[in-house]
Parts: C-alpha cells; structure tokens; sequence
C-alpha cells in the first residue's frame, strides 16, 4: 500500500504553514509523526467552546 503524493503534500503544506518548518525537516518525520501534529494542529483550530 502506497500513501498518496497528494495527500503527503497536503500535510506537508499544512504543517510549514502552521509551525514555519522546512520541507527537509517535515519529511524526516516518520508518518505517524507527521498524522500526529496534523491532528494537534487541527484541534487547536478547531472550534471554540
């Protein structure tokens, strides 16, 4: 099973966005790493009670 390049890109961007990383060091992530901080990032922004 392969992870879609679009997919990857989208983290990629998400993630240089939000936390100003370079594109070597969101790479040298490993996947679950990366899923990881996209998700911290996605609850922080998410709604406000």
């Amino acid at each position: 099973m392969t992870y879609a390049a679009d997919r990857i890109h989208e983290e990629v961007a998400y993630l240089a966005y939000h936390f100003h990383w370079s594109l070597d060091q969101i790479i040298d992530l490993e996947h679950a790493d990366r899923l990881r901080y996209v998700d911290q990032i996605a609850r922080l922004n998410g709604p406000r009670n």
